[in-house]
């Protein structure tokens, strides 16, 4: 009895370029996967990759993706799904194509026993998670109308990107507009080297900062920056460096779906990093709605079993013409109680 796995390549164009250390953003493209066993029940997933960020662009994706709908056409419809994930895994181990089969997976397994996802997972899921407002505007006056907006809609967390000019000018009109009482995170992808993000977080820390996600680049030249700034760090792309999870060297580990393989990857990230005493946050690599459903799920699941961090999942509003099934109100998005993921494919 196999099962049938089929792609479809979609793009998504922002409604303003946004802009980072790694260059501009102006559109994103993902694959939407549909996974159908013999009983015609569909479970649906999705692959974002982002080749800047992470270096794997949607050819390489789709190829891995390929080689997992021959082990799907080969195995056991019965098959439990941690197994054939395993099978996909060893046919092709990219985790941003495994992240859009363990998506389908979970979504499939809902929706056959008609529960969401996150009550899969644990017994107790969260209703909601917290999230963060992220800033794209590289001007101070754009950037202080940004945040006074998130603010009047009730975020009580803003992310700034910083590295890429002006830093200290947008993230003080954002203080001033946003007042104290919201907690402001910046990330620099990496932009900095050591000396560099010492200065800069230093100069910047009496803004008031709640945390500066990756600094720079590598496990050694994170600690460094660590210890000799009063901030607090993260870690996001630095996070696939091998032990990174389990090393203690950042106070947070920004988690995300495609990365980690899909949210039974992310889960287990995520007992290595509390257990190394770091605080969790998810965030999207800009997906679609399937894959901001799949990590509030997962978000859901962790906040269940201990403090969460506010998540960078308020995505969706970022995409022009795409209506966000996943609004956030009042600093919090709420999860899907649909079966499955709980939202349909684009």
């Amino acid at each position: 009895m196999a099962m049938r796995l089929s792609m479809r390549r979609q793009l998504l164009r922002f409604k303003t370029p946004l802009p980072t250390a790694f260059g501009e953003l102006s559109e994103r493209e993902i694959v939407t996967v549909q996974l159908t066993g013999q009983d015609g029940i569909s479970g649906f997933g999705e692959a974002a990759p982002l080749a800047p960020y992470d270096g794997i662009g949607i050819e390489r994706t789709l190829e891995a993706l390929e080689r997992h709908s021959q082990v799907f056409a080969e195995l056991d419809d019965g098959a439990l799904p941690t197994n054939l994930l395993d099978a996909c895994r060893n046919a092709d181990p990219l985790p941003q194509a495994l992240s859009a089969i363990d998506l389908a997976l979970w979504d499939r397994a809902g929706r056959r026993e008609r529960k969401p996802v996150c009550a899969l997972l644990v017994d107790n899921p969260a209703d909601a998670v917290p999230v963060n407002a992220t800033l794209a505007a590289l001007d101070r006056a754009g950037a202080a109308r940004e945040a006074a907006k998130a603010v009047a809609g009730g975020f009580r967390c803003l992310k700034v990107k910083v590295g890429i000019g002006d830093d200290a000018g947008r993230v003080a009109a954002v203080r001033a507009a946003a007042g104290q009482e919201v907690s402001l995170r910046l990330d620099a992808n990496g932009a900095w080297n050591v000396e560099q993000a010492v200065s800069t977080i230093n100069a910047l820390s009496a803004t008031g900062l709640e945390l500066v996600e990756e600094p720079t680049h590598g496990l050694a030249q994170v600690r460094q920056v660590r210890d000799q700034v009063p901030v607090r760090i993260a870690i996001d792309e630095t996070a696939a460096e091998p032990g990174a999870l389990a090393s203690g060297a950042a106070d947070a580990v920004c988690l995300k779906l495609s990365r980690c393989g899909g949210i039974s990857g992310l889960l287990a990230a995520a007992s290595l990093v509390r257990a190394s005493g770091a605080e969790v946050y998810i965030a999207s690599t800009f997906d679609g709605p399937l894959g901001v459903a799949g990590a509030l799920h997962a978000a859901a699941a962790l906040a269940s079993r201990g403090p969460l961090a506010p998540c960078g999942l308020a995505t969706l509003s970022l995409f022009e013409g795409l209506e966000d099934r996943l609004p956030a109100h009042g600093g919090e998005v709420r999860v899907p109680t649909g079966p499955g993921l709980g939202v349909e494919p684009l």
